[in-house]
């Protein structure tokens, strides 16, 4: 926390127009918050007058003339000191006129007539406000000891008066002193708690900025994922049966038709996914049937074998999303890269609290440590990741591929 002695070092820049450091949260604060030094004001001046005008001594027309100059007071509070004082941080260069001006217009009143020096309590306030803490201070034992003196030299009181006053002057030079450092650091507090709301107000946009952002990414991500692993694996199934009927025309008839009907199943299955992605349901697969018969399907579709070991039990949608679409990138990748016709298995097994799936092929394999262009073995890493599972590929040229998954889920009941 700033402390008050701070503001008695060498004075920034105050000739700054523009947005102060609390933004216009804190100086909409700082402006209704004024209106009670207003009301302040408005108390003291009025008692202060009520006073002058109401003492025995002196004679009426020297009260009179007292009272006319703290009329003076106001339009010069109203016109030129409030700005200054309302201000996020007031202009050094106006604030040293405002209360100079306050003061010679206190001191004639306060010299004349005793009672002005009531005033006191509404003008030290001030000085701390827009002044530093020694030009504060040194406003502040103008104000309290130069009426006091004047008072004296010009109307010669008893000594009983005298040290009276003189007393009362030390005394509210001393809680000048005292309030106008309560003054400061108060002052200095709302103004930091103001930067910080501000600052929280910005982060707190930022974050909501990043993560609107963070969400359409990671939105994006998974319809890239849910495209890849459905329509783009059915649209190159598709091509991949093209070509094997339009060799298979000429020669051999009822393999092109068996071929025909895989490319309308495949289409429909596409069409399926289409839909379910767009609606954002479950996928054509699993629409209706447990993971094991989607597995079963699936692997029928790409001329594989399958092996279900282990309780079956219905788990929760997400790891069997992961499941199907793992199978559904080995299969596709088996069946792109593995080379001509190779032996695939497909194997899927439910533990107490996992799930596992492997896919192998005996094709011609790669090197797992070599870079990799495409989406499909980092997409299928992600997905895994994303329920709290693994991916595993195991591969080496000329010995095939084997993807293992293994994902957390519920232990079962049984």
């Amino acid at each position: 926390m700033t402390t008050p002695a701070a503001r008695t070092g060498p004075a920034p820049d105050r000739t700054r127009t523009g947005p102060a450091p609390g933004g216009a949260r804190a100086s909409n604060t700082w402006e209704l918050s004024f209106r009670l030094w207003d009301a302040y004001f408005a108390v003291v001046w009025v008692a202060t007058l009520v006073f002058v005008l109401g003492t025995a001594h002196p004679g009426w027309h020297v009260r009179l003339a007292a009272g006319g100059v703290l009329l003076l007071l106001i339009p010069w509070y109203l016109l030129v000191g409030r700005p200054v004082l309302t201000a996020e941080v007031p202009d050094e260069r106006r604030a040293l006129g405002y209360i100079a001006g306050a003061v010679l217009l206190f001191l004639p009143p306060g010299v004349l007539v005793g009672e002005t020096r009531l005033m006191t309590f509404a003008l030290i306030p001030q000085c701390f406000i827009a002044l530093r803490l020694r030009r504060a201070l040194t406003a502040s034992a103008v104000i309290n000891i130069a009426p006091v003196a004047g008072w004296a030299l010009l109307w010669r009181p008893g000594g009983q008066a005298l040290f009276f006053n003189s007393v009362f002057a030390v005394v509210t030079l001393v809680f000048s002193a005292a309030l106008g450092s309560w003054i400061i650091r108060i002052m200095e507090q709302s103004r930091e708690r103001a930067e910080l709301i501000t600052e929280l107000d910005a982060s707190r946009h930022e974050i909501a900025r990043l993560s609107a952002m963070h969400g359409a990414l990671a939105e994006r991500e998974r319809f890239s994922r849910e495209i890849h692993d459905t329509l783009a694996q059915g649209f190159t199934s598709l091509l991949m049966l093209v070509q094997a009927v339009e060799a298979e025309l000429d020669h051999d008839l009822p393999q092109a038709r068996r071929h025909l009907a895989l490319m309308d199943e495949t289409a429909r299955q596409n069409l399926a996914e289409a839909r379910a992605l767009v609606a954002g349901g479950a996928p054509a697969d699993l629409d209706g049937a447990t993971l094991p018969d989607a597995l079963r399907r699936l692997a029928a579709r790409h001329d594989a074998s399958i092996a279900v070991t282990g309780p079956v039990r219905p788990l929760p949608a997400g790891p069997e999303v992961v499941i199907l679409r793992s199978c559904q990138e080995a299969l596709a990748n088996a069946r792109k890269h593995a080379g001509s016709s190779p032996a695939v298995t497909v194997g899927l097994a439910y533990a107490a609290d996992s799930l596992a799936l492997s896919v192998r092929d005996d094709g011609r394999g790669f090197d797992p440590t070599a870079p990799v262009d495409g989406y499909g073995l980092a997409g299928l890493r992600a997905r895994a990741a994303e329920v709290g599972g693994t991916a595993l590929i195991r591969s080496a040229p000329g010995d095939g591929t084997t993807v293992t998954v293994r994902l957390p889920v519920p232990g079962s009941d049984v």
